[in-house]
């Protein structure tokens, strides 16, 4: 279980896809994973995003820890069966959820106390803590507690906090889990790509005692420039374990997904599609689309003619322009199926280009695609 099979591709030139098994199901690589916050991908059903065909959708160890508590949902039978999903699913560590409160916690080598965002109470979270919490979850892929330092933070402090992210991971890997539980380890440095390969070795010295299930890749999209985590990207992923998944944290624009897939990397996850599509901005295979456009009144025309989710089979641009515009929620709904469509069907479409072999032809025309005026 969690041993990466790699089916097609190079590492280091053009991506490769795989596959590993989990305690629910296998998953076939690349792919993206569609974030379910507090247990529910928001605004869509579990039918409607079996529909879609995510292979992994992902928890949040903070927000479920909080409400409805961790303890609850172990005895209703685990996160799977709460939220009526099948599939694999990953729990984050609740490490950025916690990082992000900046004026609400307070850091210490043991762990973060923080006031809830929901009551203001004090809360804790160590290492141990957050294991636990996703030990009761009952995820597939469990994350271990990281600091997550904002992406311009001065190198001498992120030195600092990158330490301590390692000791940590070794408190975490000494928590036990289910059987069916893997752990993955995050790797941070900023856009230091120096920092980024001593933080992986101090990793692997651990990895070399007890091996994680898979490698994940954080601390990116966080503030830094776009051309400086692509040349992180561009360089630290080949170093990391080619038999093991590669993780791209909160990574999921068209266009970073693509250029992750081209650097090797095997998932990714990203609150974008669903976050966009209530706000009417909607991806296609011609470029980024804003349904709150005024020219989209009359138009009697799917969201993307190239797509054959539910959405766009049976619904006009103009309705759902309409839909948008008196904020009925059922707009919201059908935006959704649309987005995380597309962004799952991409890396499913760039698996099939990997396997036979025709992948940088496959990136190009998807490129040439994305049209710089709106479709």
């Amino acid at each position: 279980m969690f041993t990466f099979c790699k089916e097609a591709g190079q590492d280091s030139t053009c991506g490769r896809a795989g596959r590993f098994l989990t305690g629910h199901g296998e998953v076939l690589t690349p792919a993206f994973m569609p974030v379910g916050t507090q247990g529910t991908v928001k605004g869509i059903t579990p039918v409607q995003l079996r529909d879609i065909g995510p292979q992994v959708i992902l928890g949040n160890t903070y927000h479920l820890g909080l409400r409805p508590g961790d303890g609850l949902i172990a005895r209703l039978g685990g996160l799977h069966r709460f939220m009526d999903w099948e599939g694999p699913i990953l729990t984050d560590s609740g490490g950025f959820q916690v990082f992000s409160l900046a004026d609400l916690r307070k850091m210490t080598e043991e762990g973060v106390t923080f006031q809830s965002h929901i009551d203001g109470s004090p809360q804790f979270l160590s290492p141990e803590r957050s294991m636990e919490i996703q030990r009761n979850l009952g995820s597939d892929i469990c994350m271990a507690l990281d600091e997550c330092p904002p992406g311009q933070l001065e190198r001498s402090k992120l030195e600092v906090s990158m330490a301590r992210t390692t000791r940590w991971l070794a408190r975490s890997r000494a928590v036990p889990l289910k059987e069916h539980q893997g752990l993955f380890a995050i790797n941070q440095g900023g856009t230091h790509l120096d920092l980024r390969r001593r933080h992986l070795q101090e990793a692997l010295e651990l990895d070399a005692k007890t091996p994680f299930q898979g490698f994940s890749v954080g601390g990116l999209s966080v503030g830094e420039p776009k051309e400086a985590m692509n040349a992180v990207l561009a360089e630290f992923v080949r170093d990391l374990p080619t038999d093991r998944p590669r993780y791209l944290m909160g990574v999921g624009t068209p266009e970073d997904l693509l250029f992750g897939i081209e650097q090797g990397v095997d998932l990714f996850d990203c609150v974008l599609p669903s976050r966009e599509a209530r706000h009417g901005r909607i991806l296609t295979s011609r470029g980024r689309l804003n349904l709150k456009n005024a020219r989209h009144r009359e138009a009697d025309l799917p969201l993307d003619p190239a797509c054959s989710c539910y959405t766009c089979r049976t619904f006009s641009r103009a309705y759902l322009h309409h839909l948008l515009r008196c904020g009925e929620l059922l707009g919201f709904t059908l935006n959704t199926i649309h987005n995380l469509s597309y962004t799952v069907g991409l890396t499913r479409a760039a698996r099939q280009a990997l396997l036979e072999n025709r992948f940088p032809a496959f990136a190009q025309s998807t490129r040439a695609g994305w049209l710089t005026e709106e479709p």
